[in-house]
């Protein structure tokens, strides 16, 4: 077993275990056999999420009766805290309970909250009467019940969310062992097909759930979810006996915190000039823990400070190399994570007043009896099928032909790749501000109420253009901070590019806010965005969406530039290195 063989075959060299914490064999756990049943999970996962937010803000202004600002910031303040929640599911992951048994529990919960909702929408004391505000007629507040029922069921799946959605992607790519080339390869290419998988979700939910919601019943438009969400919980149980896994490193915040202290404590002790005299354990007890050792840099010197032996300083002051290596990778994510506050809120209005804009329009398809309406939060399917398309372009076309030339396995860096996203994104918010400029003017010639005699299509070209950009920007932002995250702090990384989603949102509803509150104010007494965004200047919040994302995106190349990837040791580069003259056929799954 010290040299990875046993009876059965070769043992895993990264640490992975079982549930009961023996090592495992590489041909019976793991690989893209175990990465099966977690991809369907997310397939199906994803139904059940999208089956609420793709029309949310439709519920929320149909059904509840709320304005459209109201309801746009409480679909993004709830998808705000859907994706900040998961930074207390990855600390009791990776401090207490470990990835698996975090999203056991997280997902009994999630499962409950989509119960609740399904309540919400089937009982009729639980929902407002009918009520049609064209017609001139003074809709019902809902009751306190009412929301109550509703909105805890939201923020309940929020809570369970927070713990399947930092560690489901996490126990996905722990299926690969990064002490092997072959595997080390395929893990390159596990977030391009994971996305992918997430795509299809989408797509289905912006598809058959939405038409189900508009056209059918709410009832069965969260019935069906509900069972999804069912569904993936079992498949992924069923899938145990074939996962590896990481053993809790001890809480992340713990480890910063000793290093920030210790440096502070030993501030005026004097850094050598040759780093290998700071504090480092032997190599070998590394290896015994199956992780790697992290080499010094001369980066924010003054953590250096906690590695440096003091006679005189406490024993608690004393962290290892690695320890501080570790803490340096986290701050200097940082700055890049607040870079991805913008996008998000951008990529927020696709399920807003994107879908709102969809409301006033024509969706008729057809004629006589055969017309079709299209639901409006059904153009979310572009955006989905846009991104499915151009992930599968980048990864079986573009990646191969790049690393030909780069040299880098991923063809492009993670970096770049993110920033070609954000230059779509200011693309699309520049497109969206002429798309909507058009809308209004044809509502002005027409003076009509809704639907205006103008197709729904004409919004085809900012939903694809979206799609493009987050085929670079989602899966690129997930895979740089899983990547750049220390070892030990993988679930926080990936907890950290979820918590730039949920900010993000949360911003969206404070510019949206903002911008009400200030253009009330001003001169012509008339905000740019009201219910009736006939009478709305929703172009103008486009055009200055626009401008805030080419600022951001500046900020973004300037950070880029100065960042350096994470210091990998030895063991890795050498690993890394065999992976370099792998077949490319080994990517695929």
């Amino acid at each position: 077993m010290e040299n990875g063989e046993g009876g059965g075959g070769e043992y895993t060299k990264d640490g992975s275990v079982d549930l009961r914490g023996n090592p495992v064999l590489r041909s019976k756990r793991g690989g893209w056999t175990a990465c099966t049943f977690i991809v369907v999970y997310e397939l199906f996962e994803r139904m059940a999420y999208y089956g609420v937010a793709a029309n949310l803000v439709v519920y929320l202004t149909e059904r509840l009766h709320q304005g459209t600002v109201q309801a746009a910031n409480n679909v993004t303040n709830w998808s705000g805290t859907v994706f900040l929640t998961p930074l207390l599911g990855a600390f009791l992951a990776d401090a207490y309970l470990g990835r698996y048994w975090t999203f056991v529990a997280g997902s009994a919960v999630y499962l409950l909250g989509m119960l609740l909702l399904m309540l919400a929408v089937s009982v009729p004391a639980l929902k407002p009467p009918p009520c049609d505000p064209g017609a001139g007629a003074t809709c019902p507040r809902a009751s306190a019940l009412q929301l109550g029922v509703y909105f805890g069921g939201l923020y309940t799946i929020a809570l369970g969310n927070g713990g399947t959605k930092p560690n489901i992607s996490t126990i996905g790519a722990d299926q690969f062992d990064d002490f092997h080339p072959a595997e080390r390869l395929r893990k390159l290419s596990f977030f391009n097909w994971w996305m992918f998988t997430v795509f299809t979700g989408i797509l289905f939910s912006t598809t058959v759930l939405v038409y189900l919601q508009d056209s059918v019943s709410w009832s069965w438009g969260y019935g069906v979810p509900t069972l999804a969400l069912a569904a993936s919980v079992a498949v992924f149980l069923a899938g145990t006996p074939l996962y590896r896994h990481k053993l809790p490193q001890g809480s992340p915040i713990t480890k910063m915190g000793k290093v920030v202290c210790a440096a502070v404590r030993k501030c005026r002790v004097a850094v050598p000039g040759d780093l290998t005299e700071l504090h480092e354990l032997e190599p070998e007890q590394y290896a015994s823990k199956k992780r790697f050792r992290v080499n010094p840099t001369s980066s924010m010197a003054f953590l250096n400070k906690a590695a440096v032996k003091a006679e005189d300083a406490p024993g608690w002051t004393l962290c290892t190399v690695t320890q501080v290596e570790e803490m340096k990778q986290i701050a200097k994510l940082v700055p890049l994570l607040a870079t991805m506050f913008v996008p998000c809120a951008l990529m927020a209005q696709v399920g807003t007043l994107f879908v709102k804009q969809g409301v006033t329009l024509d969706r008729r398809v057809g004629r006589g009896t055969g017309t079709f309406r299209v639901p409006p939060a059904s153009l979310g399917a572009v955006v989905t099928l846009t991104m499915l398309v151009c992930v599968v372009i980048y990864d079986r076309a573009i990646v191969p032909a790049v690393r030909r030339r780069t040299k880098n396995p991923r063809g492009i860096t993670l970096l770049q790749r993110i920033g070609a996203g954000l230059v779509l994104q200011v693309v699309t918010m520049a497109t969206t501000a002429a798309v909507e400029s058009r809308r209004l003017s044809f509502a002005r010639r027409h003076h009509a109420g809704e639907p205006l005699p103008l197709t729904i299509f004409v919004l085809l070209p900012q939903f694809v253009l979206m799609g493009a950009a987050d085929a670079f920007l989602v899966v690129g932002q997930i895979e740089f901070f899983y990547d750049q995250a220390p070892e030990s702090m993988k679930s926080l990384g990936t907890a950290m590019s979820l918590t730039a989603y949920g900010v993000g949102n949360m911003l969206s509803s404070a510019i949206l806010s903002a911008v009400v509150r200030v253009t009330a104010a001003g001169r012509r007494g008339t905000p740019w965005v009201t219910d009736d965004l006939n009478a709305s200047r929703l172009d103008c919040y486009y055009a200055f969406l626009a401008a805030l994302a080419a600022v951001n995106l500046a900020a973004f190349v300037a950070l880029s530039c100065r960042y350096s990837y994470r210091a990998e040791s030895t063991e890795a580069i050498g690993v890394t290195a065999r992976v370099h003259s792998e077949p490319v056929a080994a990517v695929a799954p």
